[in-house]
């Protein structure tokens, strides 16, 4: 479990009211998930299992739409290569199995495109009804599923669909706008949650990238069209257009992260099933064919392997939960350094119980906040100074940690008057034991050395 995963598992287990409070102070544009998480929690009860598993049928879903979405509009092998490809996207296998709102975000949208089909082939008042809230749903869950609404509006502007369909778009995506604009005026005031993401990530974009160019390619192989939308017109919008839009605002407001986008894979997928279609049908024997693809999939396998590892997220807060209860003591300080790394142990809070968290004014339930809120920065030392060892849950070595006058009183009261026992390194952070030293910090009441 990571970071991310680690604050859906603490807020999703406080009230619907403690939910809400919260997330007016962080993470407002998660709320939503984070009540239906809730809702899960209090169904089925469990824990890790229990955080993953809606993101594993979320997913499942929107593969079987992926893969609905070929039948559709090229034909049945399309589809079962669109649908079986998805899955092994790296992006896909990531988020899949990641405790966070993104692949329920992927499956509404995917199923939200297949309604779009069918509106285009059948229009009628209720299709239109189940889009518009199938959109709004994902759209809540995330706010930049927004933009593959202006990639459903360019599909069917290049389409040529008639006039009464373009309306009915119209008419519908004002109406998930105006659903969703209250929770985007009030997220708004929560931006600087964002102000890490830098410009475009190299990896990130590179992926990004590759995609729309292999997505391009294929899409100028002929395709059979089986309705009034063809699968070019389709695909190519929702792969490029919202992950170019988060790219050219990015000079403004740096806001590109593959998962803000990640339904772009959609077209992707089914843009590779017709391209490999279009071969497996030209080449004779198409055993080549399934060669390539076989070459493509051995590729892929280490990316696979590797995502399926610890390592292949920030950090790994069952990990640092471990080493903090194996490295204290009954009554032992404890100490976050900075306090923002307190929302990294307070998923499994059995692994602290028995220490005292020697900063906490009160508590992130009590406080309505992530991390609580901690003493003043002058009387940190004084409680400090009160503990003869002390467990300290720090950033990994050579990351970048929070200055303020609180986390520097922090760090020269241990400097000072402590020294280091010994450290346990995880992913994303080092836990420290520090021992007080009499000698050069003597206590009022200091033991005979």
């Amino acid at each position: 479990m990571w970071g991310d995963e680690s604050v859906t598992v603490q807020l999703a287990h406080r009230s619907l009211p403690q939910i809400w409070r919260t997330t007016q102070k962080i993470d407002l544009v998660h709320a939503f998930y984070y009540t239906v998480m809730h809702e899960i929690y209090g169904l089925v009860g469990g824990d890790l299992l229990t955080l993953r598993l809606p993101s594993v049928l979320a997913m499942s879903m929107a593969a079987a739409g992926v893969g609905l979405l070929g039948l559709r509009l090229s034909g049945p092998r399309t589809g079962l290569l669109a649908g079986t490809l998805f899955p092994l996207i790296p992006q896909i296998q990531q988020y899949t199995q990641e405790g966070r709102s993104y692949a329920m975000v992927c499956a509404l949208v995917t199923w939200a495109t297949c309604t779009l089909v069918a509106c285009a082939a059948r229009p009628a008042w209720w299709r239109w009804t189940i889009y518009g809230s199938t959109m709004l749903l994902a759209c809540l869950l995330h706010e930049f599923a927004v933009l593959a609404l202006t990639a459903h509006g360019v599909t069917l502007l290049v389409s040529g669909a008639p006039r009464p369909a373009r309306k009915a778009w119209s008419v519908t995506a004002a109406c998930v706008a105006a659903g969703l604009l209250p929770l985007a005026i009030r997220s708004a005031g929560q931006s600087g949650q964002v102000s890490w993401i830098a410009w475009p990530d190299p990896v990130q974009f590179l992926g990004f990238l590759a995609m729309v160019i292999v997505g391009v390619r294929c899409a100028r192989f002929p395709m059979s069209t089986k309705g009034p939308i063809s699968l070019p017109a389709l695909a190519l919008p929702i792969l490029v257009l919202p992950g170019l839009l988060l790219l050219l605002i990015s000079p403004v407001k740096p806001l590109f992260v593959d998962r803000y986008v990640l339904y772009g894979t959609i077209g992707f997928a089914l843009l590779l099933g017709a391209g490999i279609d279009h071969l497996y049908r030209q080449h004779s024997p198409p055993r080549n064919t399934w060669i390539a693809a076989l070459s493509v999939l051995i590729a892929l396998l280490p990316a696979t392997l590797y995502l399926r590892t610890p390592q292949s997220r920030h950090d790994d807060v069952i990990a640092i939960g471990n080493a903090v209860r194996h490295a204290g003591r009954p009554g032992d300080g404890l100490l976050y350094l900075p306090a923002r790394h307190r929302v990294w142990t307070a998923a499994t809070p059995a692994d602290t119980r028995s220490l005292t968290d020697l900063a906490l004014a009160q508590t992130p339930i009590a406080s309505n906040t992530l991390a609580g809120i901690e003493l003043p920065a002058r009387d940190v030392p004084a409680r400090i100074l009160q503990f003869g060892r002390i467990v300290a849950v720090r950033d990994a070595e050579g990351a970048h940690s929070d200055t303020d006058a609180r986390e520097e009183a922090k760090t020269r009261t241990l400097a000072r008057c402590f020294r280091e026992s010994g450290t346990t390194h995880v992913t994303g952070a080092r836990v420290t034991v520090y021992v007080r030293d009499y000698a050069a910090c003597p206590a009022p009441h200091a033991p005979t050395l």
